[in-house]
């Protein structure tokens, strides 16, 4: 495996994969790998010739300094795992590699980036679409791989890659589940035992959802249903549930022919976010 920290060499290497007509497929993360990133490899491996996976800590995505000061930083074992896996290439760029310039660029998300995620952590998606298009532009991939888990994110990342006229093709992939049911996420090694037995009812609750939805019970009472359950367990703090178009990410009616539900909230100080296609 490869070890690129520049720019520059990140660029020359993409010239000649280009050069060689290889197929190259992409995964972007922020480190503190686990089983879900090891399914997008292995998906990208099953694809493309070529894989790169870049860790890199973006800071222009965080709005909250404390949330990126202790988000895991696991290089070592990061690296071991991506040589075990046949990765082609690890791309850990500094943050001056990935911005040499102090502009932050502002783009138009045409509403996706408005719901859930947006009114609490502004400027989090526009920190999202400046990383990736500048990721896309230095390793240049024909797919680019993503887990469907942060759902806003890739709903995000889909239609801001046609609308900037990429020629990549983004693949999002199933989430993967512990045992418990609860979301892998880079944030559940900060979770305490007990908080992780908390944190599996999240999966629980948008099951009952999905179970409450099949039944034909209407969506509003479903979800308020929901919510009020989940203000019973001592120790969670909802940040939002929503029950959503999965395209627009805008409110469902009764009759919608597709629902996602989606969460966001806090255990043990550590934000955890989920969702589930209900209908």
């Amino acid at each position: 495996m490869k070890l690129i920290t520049t720019a520059k060499e990140m660029s020359e290497y993409s010239f000649s994969t280009r050069s060689s007509s290889e197929f190259v497929g992409f995964v972007p993360t922020m480190g503190a790998l686990h089983l879900g990133h090891i399914s997008l490899i292995k998906t990208a491996k099953a694809k493309c010739e070529n894989v790169v996976v870049s860790v890199f800590v973006n800071p222009t995505q965080f709005n909250d300094s404390n949330d990126l000061q202790n988000y895991p930083r696991t290089f070592e074992s990061d690296r071991k795992l991506l040589e075990n896996e046949g990765v082609d290439v690890m791309f850990f760029p500094s943050a001056n590699e990935i911005y040499p310039s102090p502009e932050v660029k502002h783009y138009e998300m045409d509403g996706l980036d408005d719901p859930m995620e947006g009114p609490n952590r502004p400027g989090h998606f526009n920190g999202v679409v400046q990383v990736v298009t500048r990721l896309f532009e230095l390793v240049k991939p024909n797919v680019a791989f993503f887990g469907e888990k942060d759902f806003q994110q890739l709903a995000v990342i889909r239609h801001m890659t046609q609308k900037l006229g990429y020629d990549i093709e983004i693949v999002g992939c199933p989430t993967e589940r512990e045992a418990s049911g609860l979301a892998m996420s880079s944030r559940n090694i900060r979770l305490s035992n007990d908080g992780r037995k908390l944190a599996s009812s999240i999966n629980l609750i948008l099951l009952e959802i999905k179970n409450q939805l099949a039944l034909n019970e209407p969506a509003s009472v479903v979800l308020e249903q929901a919510i009020a359950d989940i203000d019973q367990l001592n120790g969670i703090t909802l940040e939002y549930l929503e029950l959503v178009n999965p395209q627009t990410l805008q409110p469902v009616t009764d009759d919608s022919a597709a629902i996602q539900a989606c969460i966001a909230l806090y255990i043990e100080e550590v934000r955890l976010i989920d969702n589930m296609r209900v209908k």
